[in-house]
């Protein structure tokens, strides 16, 4: 180890899909590479012709392909985590930037475009999971320019709502309120009811966060407005979104920790108790959330519980950012 960090040999492509699991890292992070920001440009107008002529074959059954793909990546990440997804989130993203970068028409362009602010997103969300915070400012960026490509308001709020969590990690909640009411602003009317929900809660915690307890009960009152009833909780608007009455008690319990109210612990323990197991991060979320609250109570003993049932989890998902919080909170045990 001491002789690659000083450069003496140069990892091995067989230590190096080892060490990118483990550190949740892409290989151009990894060996110290620039990073590349897209596929390079073909050489020739013979080869820019073939992969115009490859990109306009891209049909419905590609495009439900690729949507297939980041299906998948998001399910193993709920169960497993982001850390071992590296190499495969960066793959499939190149592939849909080959193909967006050389598809002409809109007709063929919208999808590709969608398909990939949707993965942009997710690949963005994994990054911040893992630490690497700058790789997922650019991924939140290549999503909105997506969003944007293919006019599609509620998938680029989506993504400055979420991108506002990265200022908020970085110590700045406050401009992260005001992206996230841009994001607001930028859907209006044209919001579906989960998607509006979701973004009164961001609000809500980033409200919390910036200490700003007045705005942050507005927020929550007005996502609890928006909620659809019953268990559904996929946007079929919005594959990205899970949000239903029972998820929203557990982000109302983690906004209400935040603010030191005695209601956390209620809320935090029914949404523990219809959680779905396989939402493994979330869990970890939810006991860091509980010990938050436990803390707050001046109950030690029911907080180092859950955060030694918060750590199993953090660690079997490889999470950076809740293994950062369960620290921060251990420390005032």
């Amino acid at each position: 180890m001491s002789e690659w960090e000083n450069n003496k040999r140069t990892i091995s492509d067989r230590y190096a899909v080892i060490l990118r699991h483990l550190l949740g890292v892409t290989d151009a992070e990894l060996r110290a590479a620039p990073a590349t920001t897209g596929p390079t440009m073909a050489d020739g107008y013979d080869d820019l012709l073939a992969r115009i002529d490859s990109a306009s074959s891209v049909g419905e059954s590609m495009v439900k392909t690729f949507n297939d793909q980041t299906e998948l990546l998001r399910t193993m990440d709920r169960q497993m985590g982001a850390s071992g997804l590296i190499d495969q989130m960066t793959g499939h993203l190149a592939a849909l930037e080959e193909a967006l970068n050389f598809a002409v028409l809109p007709g063929t362009r919208r999808p590709v475009a969608l398909a990939l602010a949707g993965a942009s997103t997710l690949a963005a969300w994994q990054a911040l999971d893992t630490g690497a915070v700058e790789r997922a400012w650019r991924h939140y960026e290549l999503a909105k320019r997506a969003a944007q490509d293919a006019d599609a308001p509620m998938y680029l709020a989506h993504a400055m709502a979420e991108q506002a969590y990265v200022l908020c990690e970085a110590g700045r909640p406050a401009l992260g309120v005001s992206l996230v009411r841009d994001a607001q602003r930028t859907v209006a009317g044209k919001a579906s009811p989960r998607l509006r929900a979701w973004l009164y809660a961001a609000e809500a915690e980033l409200c919390a966060q910036a200490g700003m307890p007045d705005d942050c009960r507005r927020a929550l009152e007005a996502a609890a407005g928006s909620i659809p009833a019953g268990p559904e909780d996929r946007d079929p608007d919005m594959l990205s979104i899970f949000l239903n009455s029972a998820h929203l008690a557990r982000w109302n319990g983690n906004v209400l920790a935040m603010l030191g109210d005695d209601d956390a612990v209620g809320s935090l323990y029914s949404a523990l108790e219809v959680l779905d197991p396989s939402f493994v991060r979330a869990q970890a979320g939810l006991r860091c959330d509980l010990a938050h609250a436990h803390l707050a109570r001046g109950e030690y003993d029911q907080a180092n519980t859950h955060l030694r049932q918060a750590r199993l989890l953090a660690n079997r998902t490889g999470s950076v950012r809740q293994r950062r919080r369960i620290d921060l909170l251990s420390a005032r045990l």
